[in-house]
């Protein structure tokens, strides 16, 4: 007994250093999307901050020279202060924004944390998709592909854990965007690779399914896609743990269901169900 229960505590211990493996792999792809999307932001708010100094230098200047019976001077200091609390909007505005990102990555490599909570899964999957493909066109240079996204409004916020959620998000995507990208390799002509992100209420169930239009999955793969280390990437690309996460995450962890469709060389389509009720 004693060595069996030696041994289940060796696999646990494995499967957690597994998972924090697939992690790591999965922050490292990020880290070019993060400095794409935190980049943006910051250069409106810097741009933003230029502009309101010099319209506050213009203020100033008109400030000195204003007299009371000068309306023309005077309509266009009231410009210059609309130009002010328009530019301290964005500048808020796209302040938050850098600041939603920075959360949600130390959301994401907090360490484990198995507590449900409501969660905005539109935002955290609308994030993490524009995070992911700029990670993917980072690593490979030549990548271009179009996105489409179609979220239902008014998705109330559902009990589930965010970090699993997040991952969840970032490997069928990361597979998404791989599988594109290997088609537009092999057909660089007469392909235009394309995702489809929809997320919506069916049945007391929140379905998001992620839909692209590349390589397809032969017939070993569909056996396999959930085995742990089986990949069809070459090293550097995948650790093989991806998929087998995201099952365990949906199925065991939340009460869940996966499911796919493939059709090799033309589309595969993942949708994976979370109880809205959990």
């Amino acid at each position: 007994m004693k060595d069996l229960a030696a041994l289940s505590q060796e696999i646990e211990k494995l499967r957690a250093q597994l998972e924090r493996q697939e992690k790591l792999s999965s922050l490292g792809m990020l880290s070019a999307g993060i400095a794409h999307e935190i980049r943006n932001p910051l250069n409106f708010v810097i741009n933003f901050s230029n502009l309101s100094g010099n319209l506050l230098e213009e203020y100033r200047a008109m400030a000195e020279k204003a007299t009371d019976g000068d309306n023309d001077m005077r309509e266009d200091m009231e410009d210059i202060l609309a130009s002010l609390e328009e530019n301290q909007r964005k500048i808020a505005e796209h302040g938050r924004h850098a600041l939603d990102i920075i959360n949600g990555i130390l959301l994401y490599s907090r360490g484990k944390d198995d507590a449900c909570q409501p969660t905005d899964t539109a935002l955290l999957t609308r994030e993490y998709v524009r995070l992911s493909y700029h990670a993917m066109r980072a690593n490979c240079k030549d990548f271009n592909a179009s996105i489409r996204e179609d979220y239902e409004t008014g998705l109330p916020p559902v009990n589930l854990n965010p970090q699993d959620y997040i991952r969840v998000v970032l490997n069928v995507m990361n597979n998404a965007w791989y599988a594109v990208w290997k088609k537009s390799q092999e057909h660089p002509r007469d392909y235009r690779p394309a995702v489809e992100v929809r997320l919506h209420r069916a049945d007391g169930w929140l379905v998001l399914a992620v839909e692209d239009n590349g390589t397809g999955m032969d017939r070993e793969t569909q056996e396999k896609v959930y085995d742990v280390f089986y990949t069809t990437k070459p090293a550097g690309h995948g650790t093989g743990l991806g998929m087998a996460i995201v099952k365990d995450i949906v199925e065991n962890k939340h009460h869940g269901r996966i499911a796919f469709t493939s059709v090799p060389g033309e589309r595969t389509c993942f949708t994976l169900s979370f109880p809205l009720s959990l």
